[in-house]
């Protein structure tokens, strides 16, 4: 149980910590048999998580001071447990729990930003990627009360000393309430024009990063859990930026989906890996969910291309959160580009809005699979967007279980490969049963059973994809429990023209 605990705490934490050797701290007892009896993720990931829970603000360094003493002891006063600072498996339980929620609510993630080199966590279910900014990049929710932006300045000459005193300084309307410098960095908080801001910015030498937030008062007690998991996971120097393309017409021209697909991506299969086209998405863009994936892989390599299938009259097409989480732009089959994107990275689901029209909404099984059932994986596996012809593998469901009893997910026996991601497993009446997810970890399944399997293959349940469309209002279609049962090419005949190819444009990564 102490090694599954433990698990749990420490692996989401995706960070860097400190390669030095922390010192015991000299004064805090009782912190003395954190240090002898957990290792030092541990001990990070459990303050994570009571950032998570409202009760820790600082650095995940998994030093167990004062502050992080405290934070355990409110946390264990909160829910009725004896408040001494030790833990125990009810303290254990009960902050996974609280914090898993307060991740899944939000939908936290990392974003690795190749413009300025950070790694920030984000809530993907809170705000959209807007773009490059002249500095950095933007993300922003629906109703522009919350604003999340990535900053460097290098080409501008300043030194830390002087962003610091620029953005302390109060201007007319701008008021600040709190700031401090470090010897690497300063954190600025304040108020202007009815919204408050937090700003943080790290520096070595001429190189200053940093991201900031503007959220109006509304959004306060929403986002406070994050701004204090922000701030204690932000990875300033995590890589090199990728430098940006030229901006003129002829590059702009060459972009265009239409254009970059017809002449780029038809070369990818030829080309040597380094020089392989940037449709092609980097490992690092696809980040890792925080947690409850059921050890499902979210983070290889993969191609840049998923696939994804009408599900509403009205323009939106499902496919899988890692599919579409790291792109700027996504071009959805002949449709051109999606103009809306609502990911779940807990669920792996994700939501493309296009305009025009689209195909017959898939129906959707709202009961409970059959075991056995015979099914058919549809998708565009390794291609790009050009590709026309769908492929179909046939299988059955082989369990109504994920990894780990996961009852999110279906084991299916069907072949899938990446650019399957996303995309309907139907039974023999055009029925959608689950959707196609992201390959088994194999190395998760060895480290619990010693075996690597090699035929299994995952789905998310049908009961999982109708509850992400009701949560987000999407008129899905009902299956019909009495259709009548069809041959294998007549069931692809009737959802293939609904069935679409997704792919990722404007990553300046190259793979």
């Amino acid at each position: 149980m102490r090694q599954a605990l433990n698990a749990v705490l420490t692996g989401f934490l995706v960070f860097v910590l400190p390669a030095t050797t922390l010192a015991e701290p000299a004064n805090v007892t009782a912190a003395s048999s954190y240090f002898k009896n957990t290792d030092t993720r541990f001990r990070a990931g459990m303050q994570m998580r009571l950032a998570w829970t409202g009760d820790y603000t600082g650095k995940f360094d998994g030093i167990i001071g004062n502050g992080s003493l405290d934070a355990i002891q409110a946390f264990q006063d909160r829910h009725g447990l004896a408040a001494d600072g030790r833990i125990d498996e009810a303290f254990l339980d009960a902050l996974i729990t609280e914090s898993d929620e307060a991740m899944r609510l939000v939908g936290f993630g990392w974003e690795d930003d190749t413009r300025t080199g950070v790694r920030l966590g984000l809530p993907f279910e809170l705000v959209q990627e807007i773009g490059a900014t002249e500095v950095g990049s933007m993300w922003r929710s629906t109703d522009s009360g919350l604003e999340i932006e990535t900053v460097r300045f290098v080409k501008e000459g300043y030194t830390l000393d002087e962003v610091f005193r620029i953005l302390n300084t109060p201007v007319d309307g701008k008021q600040i309430d709190d700031a401090a410098m470090g010897t690497d960095g300063f954190t600025i908080d304040g108020h202007e024009e009815g919204r408050r801001f937090h700003i943080r910015f790290d520096g070595r030498d001429m190189d200053l990063r940093g991201f900031s937030v503007s959220y109006s008062p509304q959004w306060a007690d929403e986002i406070a859990p994050y701004m204090a998991v922000a701030n204690g996971s932000f990875q300033p120097y995590a890589s090199e930026p990728v430098a940006e393309p030229d901006q003129g017409p002829i590059a702009e021209l060459s972009r265009q989906p239409r254009y970059a697909l017809a002449f780029s991506d038809i070369m990818n299969d030829g080309l040597p890996d380094a020089t392989r086209s940037s449709l092609e998405v980097p490992p690092a863009a696809l980040g890792s969910a925080p947690s409850g994936l059921g050890g499902y892989e979210t983070n290889g390599a993969v191609n840049s291309s998923g696939t994804g299938f009408v599900v509403s009259e009205d323009g939106w097409i499902l496919t899988n959160a890692h599919v579409a989480k790291s792109c700027s732009s996504i071009a959805v089959g002949d449709l051109g580009l999606a103009n809306k994107v609502v990911v779940d990275e807990e669920q792996d689901l994700a939501l493309l809005h296009v305009r025009g029209e689209v195909g017959p909404p898939l129906p959707i099984h709202t009961g409970k699979p059959r075991l056995g059932e015979d099914i058919l994986a549809l998708g565009f596996p390794l291609r790009s967007i050009l590709a026309d012809s769908l492929n179909v593998t046939r299988g059955n469901i082989s369990s109504l279980l994920g990894l780990m009893n996961d009852p999110n997910y279906l084991q299916i026996s069907a072949a899938v490969q990446p650019g399957n991601s996303g995309g309907p497993v139907i039974d023999l009446a055009g029925r959608v049963v689950g959707v196609v997810t992201a390959k088994l970890n194999a190395v998760a399944v060895a480290d619990l059973t010693g075996d690597i399997p090699q035929t299994i293959n995952f789905a998310i349940r049908p009961d999982v994809a109708t509850s992400f469309l009701r949560e987000h209002d999407v008129e899905f279609v009902d299956a019909d429990p009495d259709a009548e049962l069809q041959s294998v090419p007549d069931a692809t005949a009737m959802a293939q023209a609904s069935i679409l190819p997704v792919v990722c444009l404007g990553l300046e990564a190259s793979h």
